[in-house]
């Protein structure tokens, strides 16, 4: 099972990134997707989430109305498109596979990629 990130780097304020997660090794069509980041001496954040149908998707205010979750299930892909990116964002940004199998959950983590939002 393996989640790798990639798309991370160093951007400057009001600059786009778009990350993608590259899922293999499991059924990725049939898990719910979601975004985390952790800055520096924070606790990690959930960022945004996708159901397995890419019908619904939920953002922390935060991000709301500049980043956009999305999934292409027969890539195997999810992804997150970040705009009008502010210093705030700067953090390690993780993907995160769920899903709720007869009450317990079943999910896998990807490694990370850093986001710097810097002049």
């Amino acid at each position: 099972v393996q989640l790798v990130e990639s798309g991370g780097g160093l951007v400057q304020p009001g600059g786009s990134l778009r990350l993608s997660c590259a899922a293999s090794g499991f059924s990725f069509s049939t898990y719910a997707m979601s975004w985390h980041r952790q800055a520096p001496g924070k606790e990690r954040e959930l960022v945004a989430r996708i159901i397995s149908t890419g019908g619904s998707t939920n953002y922390a205010d935060s991000v709301k109305g500049r980043f956009t979750i999305s999934r292409d299930n027969a890539k195997n892909t999810a992804y997150l498109q970040m705009n009008s990116l502010k210093p705030e964002d700067t953090a390690v940004y993780f993907c995160h596979a769920y899903k709720f199998v007869t009450g317990r959950i079943s999910d896998y983590w990807g490694q990370g990629t850093q986001v710097t939002v810097s002049l």
